[in-house]
């Protein structure tokens, strides 16, 4: 089944193995690895072991490495620009110079166009990402967020991968920082009015964000006032400014409830008003759509909705308002899964997917069940979605259609009219689409469903039965990974590999019904999804089905080990990116991150039934027989906050003790240093990954290569 890797090595780390058991509802589990989750210096050893032997395994691969990373920066245009949003004093849009990693943020004042100063003398960059560079080796910004009166930017920055943010502030008519900045601080902010509040997430020890503070520019963060805590760890709170300008809203919300709530932003220091309460098992999301004179809520829900409806609810005014009292707007179409609404001054922009494609309807105020005006990408397989659209009382939006090989188009579409008009093109220098073919295909999984994929080959690949082939699958949570443009794909494509993006159910892909049915006690499903494509693929005689990869990240990385134990036999190769593995363990462990606020999408391990189900397809927990296994690519990082190394490595560590002649197809890529749950950080970096990765699956499939 497998080939010798032909680097130089002295041969896998071997982890010391240490006596320790499990035992829950009279279920012994040994773990001789548990000692990974300790603070013993010897786990950082071995770790660093472990690099050193995939470093030294994957030598014979440089040149590979080398001449696919060249190919994906090629197709980066020297200077890559956004389409622009407009705010009321400035037009902003993002620019990667030449040979940068990171993006700067510009602005044009409007005052300048049409007058005698020219744009190239009034546009200027007002935000250099690069900057903030401390040399660990990673950086990567959570938000930038340009307060109401233009002259002020929120920022927040991480430069270890832990997705622990400092928040700072610059002011923008002197490049310079003011003097407070908030060491710990998430995703998500939102400014008063004024300009002088800043609205912002914390999270705890276990780093699910429970906390909105405020802070008042000028003063000690220490003074920051806690404007809403979340005390239950089932759920996750958030924070965001609404289009209007006029709210900000608060949000909590686990797999099957949530609760929003609504600040002035005219009067920052107001009490939280709930637009709906909290009712178990009714999730919603609410956006302010003031409108001809009727102040209110558009929300979305799956209240009395599997795949959600629209509803209208009054903005709440006393803190102790019944907020319950809902309106049907729109109902519940079964074949649509309403997704969200985006409110404008001239009309509503409701996203949603339909036949497994994502699409947008446009639709009045006073209309907002009607059939609107349907947008769609113009390619077979593509994502329509809105771009930044900032302005509320805007008579146009900006929408960005793309597809894996188109890079993004946007557009701005008139709310009234309907007319489209093409505004920006995303450039890839010297690439050509039209020699690559994109087309859908169905296979029937164990229990008949039919499992939708998307097959993406280079036009002189045939399907006949000789190319190898490689599935990427994710499927939980209810995600969506859209078609977007992939410049590190046609390296692959253009080696003769076909690539198949899988659907499995767990996914959202064709609603929410398709996640419920690959979630909890039916996460099986997601599995056998996956295998079903590959056979279908191997039946149809589309692929040659000795030549077959799959790889997926975290929930996908856990499909990943997933399918390499219930079906070694059918991979040439695996590549299972952070992936979480080791189920019950982690979903007894309510110290670790994503755990207890995920019993709703995995199932809670202290009550037997869903012990059962979990224990049965945890992959550290059913390690394949000896003698027949793929090849396996693994990969971690120490700073992951969202799958503990610890996971990674036990179960390389055993799969490598289980069948030591395989041991050496086993290779555990692993950060040591700086880094972050989706691999390095950067435009280059991030690509350099690809390459890596990408170098390894043409070598184990057996493509040629020099």
């Amino acid at each position: 089944m497998t080939s010798q890797p032909t680097g130089e090595t002295s041969g896998p780390p071997a982890a010391r193995r240490t006596p320790y058991t499990h035992t829950e509802h009279g279920v012994t589990r040994p773990d001789p690895y548990h000692w990974f989750g300790s603070d013993d210096p010897a786990v950082l050893e071995h770790l660093v072991a472990e690099r050193a032997f995939y470093d030294a395994s994957c030598l014979h691969l440089d040149s590979l490495t080398s001449a696919l990373r060249a190919e994906m920066l090629s197709r980066l245009p020297a200077t890559d620009e956004s389409a622009r949003w407009n705010r009321r004093r400035h037009a902003y849009w993002t620019r990667h110079p030449v040979n940068s990693d990171y993006a700067e943020l510009w602005r044009l004042n409007h005052d300048s166009e049409g007058g005698s100063t020219t744009e190239s003398e009034s546009s200027r960059p007002f935000f250099d990402i690069a900057t903030l560079d401390a040399g660990t080796g990673y950086l990567d910004v959570g938000l930038t967020v340009v307060s109401p009166d233009e002259d002020l930017l929120a920022y927040s920055v991480d430069t270890e991968g832990d997705e622990v943010f400092e928040l700072r502030f610059r002011d923008l008519r002197t490049g310079s920082d003011l003097p407070e900045t908030i060491a710990r601080s998430y995703y998500g902010g939102a400014w008063s009015a004024d300009s002088r509040w800043f609205f912002y997430t914390v999270h705890d020890q276990a780093y699910r964000p429970w906390q909105v503070l405020r802070h008042r520019l000028g003063t000690d963060p220490a003074d920051d006032v806690v404007v809403l805590t979340e005390p239950d760890p089932r759920f996750e709170l958030n924070l965001r400014p609404t289009r209007s300008g006029e709210l900000i809203v608060l949000w909590s919300e686990s797999r099957s409830t949530s609760e929003a709530w609504v600040v002035d932003t005219s009067a920052p220091e107001s009490t939280p008003r709930s637009v709906g309460g909290r009712r178990h098992g009714v999730r919603y999301r609410v956006e302010h759509a003031p409108a001809a004179g009727n102040d209110r809520m558009l929300v979305t829900t799956n209240d009395a909705a599997v795949e959600f409806r629209l509803m209208t609810a009054p903005v709440p005014r006393e803190a102790d308002q019944d907020a319950t009292v809902w309106v049907e707007a729109r109902a519940e179409r079964p074949e649509e899964r309403l997704l969200q609404a985006d409110s404008f001054g001239s009309g509503v922009v409701l996203s949603y997917r339909a036949e497994g494609q994502h699409r947008l309807r446009i639709v009045g105020h006073d209309d907002l069940d009607g059939d609107g005006l349907v947008l769609t990408s113009r390619h077979g397989v593509g994502c329509l979605d809105l771009a930044r659209n900032t302005t509320y009382d805007a008579e146009t939006v900006t929408v960005a259609d793309e597809s894996y090989l188109r890079p993004p188009v946007w557009s701005t579409v008139d709310l009234r009219t309907g007319e489209i008009t093409d505004v920006h093109h995303a450039e890839a220098p010297g690439f050509d689409p039209e020699a690559y073919v994109v087309e859908r295909r169905t296979f029937p999984a164990p229990d008949g469903t039919q499992v939708p994929a998307v097959l993406v080959r280079h036009r002189d690949t045939p399907l006949d039965g000789t190319p190898p082939a490689l599935i990427y699958a994710y499927g939980s949570y209810e995600a969506v990974d859209e078609p977007e443009w992939d410049d590190a794909l046609p390296a692959l494509l253009d080696r003769g590999v076909v690539w198949v993006h899988a659907h499995p159910r767990g996914g959202g892909e064709m609603g929410r019904r398709w996640w419920i049915d690959g979630s909890m006690g039916t996460k099986q499903h997601t599995f056998d999804d996956v295998a079903a494509v590959a056979d279908g693929l191997d039946r149809e005689g589309l692929v040659d089905g000795s030549r077959i990869a799959t790889r997926g990240l975290s929930a996908g990385g856990l499909l990943q080990g997933a399918v390499f134990s219930q079906r070694p036999d059918r991979w040439r190769a695996v590549v299972a990116e952070v992936p979480f593995v080791d189920v019950v363990t982690t979903m007894l462990d309510e110290t670790v991150p994503l755990t207890v606020n995920e019993w709703e999408e995995w199932g809670d391990p202290r009550v037997r039934e869903e012990f059962d189900w979990m224990l049965a397809y945890s992959p550290y927990d059913n390690l394949p027989p000896a003698g027949v296994r793929p090849d396996l690519l693994v990969t971690g990082a120490v700073h992951d906050p969202r799958v503990m190394v610890r996971e990674p490595a036990k179960w390389v560590a055993a799969l490598r003790h289980s069948d030591p002649a395989w041991s050496p197809h086993c290779l555990f890529r692993v950060e040591t240093g700086a880094g972050a749950h989706v691999g390095p950080s950067g435009r280059t970096g991030h690509l350099g990954y690809e390459a890596e990765v990408y170098a390894w699956v043409i070598d184990r499939l057996g493509v040629p290569h020099e």
